[in-house]
């Protein structure tokens, strides 16, 4: 049990609201998806310190069919730049379903690479290397962004080359305006390919954070494209990526997002977070129900809008260390073994449920099992309502695992002592300043005999 896990509890609890949805059926032009289960859901996100959580079936394998679109669109920015690609294929919102006709009437051009006449042509122009086929490129590369290895369900692939005729017929129509880079046989099988390429949600909110963290993704640490590609892909998805109902996600959800019709659904907040939902049932439009709506409630009710104003990103938590390591730290030996079991952590700034899961995530790492730890919120100016939830709740977590806590809260933004005892379950010593909350703590343990001998090791930051 962790304090951290009250974003997992978020997620889970968006499962269970809509677990019972009944609205909708999986994608049965493709005979392969018609068989996946209707009950299956499953949600995770992705933080920019490459923090990850999950709830459901976050692990169970589909195929990207369209989530595919935007990062092939990134390879190809990569590889062409911005101006050979937009010679190819446009921009523009088509208002359209992602199976129309949508070609410009003079150029020729696909509307936007989101639907499939912009996203086959998107898919031909990645080039043929004397060491590596296109297809061999863009599976490596969609790897990168997940972070892992990936391959093709060969079921499904050859499930949907048997039932693609519409696509194919997209392609030689695209080829008659002279848009289309190489063979349309060739394109159409390459984009089915990309399709079939299968992901789990958790790889899905992955990807997505890659793309949130200006290409650079937050569990591995690789730049697998640049900022400015990141950027670029994020506003055609802005516009583009729900299709005809592209206007109404980003008024309502206002989140750059992808769908696709085996029920994967991503959604990006820039520099905060990937998330990712799976769940085959889908609306009219080719999208997720159940992931639909819980991408709504998840966005109104932490307030992830893109025209809101976050918390800075990286710039709440300001300190993770033990007491020892503190200036204050006194120099007899017994009481230094004392002040190690002492962690702290120290915010600063506007708290909103990205900022929130920041300090939860330090106060799992701020020290030993079984020891104390001061949360200083000195320079904190203000906490939301939902943050404030979730830090009583981590809080609470912590205290229930046998740590022992405390606070300098000088604004009283944990609210008062009651609200605080019946958000955490206990009643915490608050204390003036950091030194006397360290001190209060290591007072605490002395009087429950822990001046023990083991150093504790802050373990290296990292994924989850």
């Amino acid at each position: 049990m962790s304090a951290a896990d009250a974003v997992t509890d978020s997620l889970r609890n968006l499962r269970a609201r809509f677990l019972d949805v009944r609205d909708g059926k999986p994608a049965d032009y493709i005979p392969q998806l018609a068989l996946a289960d209707p009950d299956a859901f499953g949600l995770a996100l992705v933080s920019m310190d490459g923090h990850r959580y999950s709830a459901g079936e976050a692990d169970i394998p589909f195929t990207l069919q369209s989530v595919s679109k935007p990062f092939v669109y990134a390879l190809a920015l990569s590889v062409l730049g911005l101006d050979e690609v937009s010679r190819w294929v446009g921009a523009e919102p088509s208002g359209e379903a992602f199976n129309a006709i949508s070609l410009e009437p003079d150029t020729g051009r696909p509307a936007n690479a989101m639907v499939n006449a912009g996203a086959i042509v998107t898919t031909a122009l990645i080039p043929d290397t004397p060491d590596e086929p296109a297809f061999d490129r863009i599976l490596r590369c969609l790897g990168r962004f997940a972070g892992r290895g990936l391959d093709v369900d060969e079921e499904v692939f050859s499930s949907e080359s048997t039932t693609g005729d519409r696509n194919r017929a997209l392609a030689y129509l695209i080829r008659s305006t002279g848009t289309m880079p190489v063979d349309p046989v060739l394109a159409v099988d390459r984009y089915f390919r990309q399709c079939a390429i299968r992901v789990t949600a958790v790889d899905l909110a992955t990807m997505a954070a890659t793309l949130a963290y200006g290409g650079v993704n937050p569990v591995t640490g690789e730049e697998v494209v640049s900022a400015e590609v990141a950027a670029r892909v994020l506003a055609v998805m802005a516009t583009c990526g729900m299709y005809d109902g592209s206007g109404d996600w980003l008024l309502r959800v206002g989140l750059p997002a992808k769908s696709g019709v085996s029920g994967g659904l991503i959604a990006v907040g820039p520099a905060r977070f990937g998330v990712a939902t799976y769940s085959p049932p889908l609306d009219d439009t080719g999208g997720s129900v159940r992931g639909h709506a819980a991408l709504e409630t998840l966005s109104r009710r932490y307030g992830l809008h893109l025209m809101l104003n976050p918390a800075l990103p990286g710039s709440t938590v300001t300190l993770v260390t033990t007491a020892d390591d503190l200036p204050s730290a006194p120099s007899a030996e017994r009481e230094r073994v004392l002040h190690e079991q002492v962690g702290v952590v120290v915010a600063q700034g506007s708290i909103d449920f990205t900022a929130a899961e920041r300090v939860l995530y330090a106060l799992d790492e701020s020290g030993p099992n079984g020891g104390s730890v001061v949360l200083d919120l000195h320079d904190v100016t203000a906490i939301d309502s939902v943050a404030l939830a979730m830090l009583h709740t981590g809080l609470a977590r912590l205290l229930s695992d046998g740590r022992r806590a405390a606070v300098v809260d000088p604004r009283g933004l944990l609210g008062p002592p009651d609200v605080v005892r019946n958000g955490t379950g206990q009643d915490l010593p608050r204390y003036a300043t950091r030194e006397d909350a360290v001190e209060g703590c290591a007072q605490a343990l002395a009087g429950e005999g822990r001046a023990g001998t083991t150093r504790w090791r802050r373990p290296t930051r990292g994924g989850r």
